[in-house]
């Protein structure tokens, strides 16, 4: 029987392991930072994906538990990825075909992803964090080339074929276990099984990504002890964050953005390692 967080009681749950959501006293400039960081991770995810990286590291730094933060901003951050689609409503809508068959890979692989995490213990999770950290930060960073080969693809008109369902279903799996790089993943996959351009490809790839995200947000929502104060100031600024990064991408350069985010990224994994 595991117990539940402060006096709400208790519940059985099959997986003894699972470690209950740290009690992390936030005060108000804490609460500031998590909604300032979850607008600034909102901002990221309408680029390429990648906000995790920015909330991951603060979650730990203010005292949160690997496991508790990975599971805190997936379901923290989904919110943003909902108002990166408004971006691409003409794209989305072009291409409603093969979203329908894409999405039944990309929740199928958020299950097995989001499944894993929750029935392997934690320590595996704390021991591959760094380097999945390290890993979706060399990704972010080279997500120019990834865009540059999308856009090579589409011009040489490479055929469709089935390898995209395969290609989305493995990526998926990565998100439902750890969702920092999903985009750069998906928009690589895209490119190299679609010939389409580079606004259809990241139409594509933002809609997979809220539904990679919302499947297993829902699974941790159920069975995992989400830092529910956390994630709500999450979700609170990635909305915001969301709806406006179209607007402030167009103003900031794509460039500092990604240097500041690959920072965040390989500092988080130092620290990991330490």
């Amino acid at each position: 029987m595991r117990q539940g967080l402060g006096d709400h009681g208790s519940y059985s749950w099959p997986v003894p392991w699972l470690p209950d959501a740290a009690v992390v006293h936030l005060h108000p400039g804490s609460a500031l930072l998590l909604v300032a960081v979850g607008a600034a991770a909102g901002i990221v995810n309408g680029l390429a994906g990648g906000g995790t990286l920015i909330a991951f590291p603060v979650l730990l730094a203010l005292g949160y538990p690997a496991f508790t933060s990975n599971v805190t901003c997936t379901v923290g951050l989904w919110s943003g990825y909902t108002g990166g689609m408004a971006g691409f409503k003409t794209e989305v809508v072009e291409q409603r075909s093969i979203l329908r068959v894409l999405a039944i890979p990309s929740a199928a692989g958020a299950v097995v992803g989001s499944i894993l995490l929750l029935t392997t213990p934690p320590s595996g999770f704390e021991r591959a964090a760094p380097w999945l950290v390290l890993a979706a930060s060399l990704l972010f960073a080279a997500q120019p080339l990834v865009a540059r080969m999308v856009r090579r693809r589409a011009t040489e008109g490479r055929p469709r074929h089935h390898g995209v369902m395969a290609g989305t279903f493995l990526a998926s799996i990565y998100g439902g276990y750890f969702g920092a790089g999903l985009g750069v993943i998906l928009l690589a996959v895209l490119g190299l099984t679609l010939n389409e351009s580079v606004a259809r490809s990241s139409a594509l790839r933002t809609v997979l990504s809220v539904l990679a995200n919302g499947v297993a947000a829902l699974a941790f929502i159920v069975a995992a002890s989400v830092a529910w104060e956390a994630a709500g100031l999450l979700a609170i600024g990635a909305l915001a964050g969301g709806f406006l990064g179209a607007r402030l991408v167009r103003r900031l350069s794509p460039t500092v953005l990604r240097v500041v985010v690959v920072l965040f990224g390989l500092a988080t994994t130092i620290k990991l390692l330490s």
